[in-house]
């Protein structure tokens, strides 16, 4: 279809309603793929921490006794969900929950509050360490099972199908 000025343009559907964009990508219109690409950041800058930047920060709580704001960078809901989940594990863990405050830059806000035997920084600490035991015994078991269904494989068929 070729508007007013002679230029070509395409029409398409997004959300229910039709999307002009130019075919040309020299000259993007407002809700054009090419303007959106422009506002996601670099993949590397969702992982490598900048100068100076640290990993986690701890920040107390003022309104409730025993309680901490922990803010993860380079992080998101993988991790944020697996020490929430480990610290509610804890019995001296009273509140554990996490936020992400915007879906495009990688970081969670992760608030602990405990019964005031640990500080929050202990049980977090202690939920990291039985994590990586955890996932280091999957690791070993997964590798395991893996292992043995190779060796079943090719002696059942010659390895043909594999898993």
């Amino acid at each position: 279809m070729q508007n007013s000025s002679g230029t070509s343009r395409s029409c398409g559907m997004r959300y229910g309603r039709p999307d002009m964009r130019v075919d040309n990508a020299e000259h993007p219109q407002p809700g054009s793929r090419a303007i959106a690409e422009e506002n996601v950041p670099n993949r590397f800058e969702l992982f490598l921490l900048g100068d100076g930047e640290k990993k986690v920060t701890e920040e107390p709580d003022t309104r409730v006794q025993s309680a901490s704001v922990f803010t993860f960078n380079k992080e998101d809901h993988t991790l944020g969900n697996m020490l929430r989940s480990r610290l509610l594990q804890s019995p001296h863990v009273h509140f554990s929950g996490y936020k992400v405050p915007h879906p495009l830059f990688s970081k969670f806000e992760l608030r602990v509050q405990t019964d005031g035997s640990i500080t929050p920084r202990q049980a977090l600490l202690q939920a990291c360490k039985d994590l990586v035991t955890d996932l280091g015994l999957l690791a070993r078991e997964f590798t395991k099972e893996w292992e043995l269904r190779k060796m079943v494989g090719d002696t059942v068929d010659g390895g043909a199908n594999g898993i």
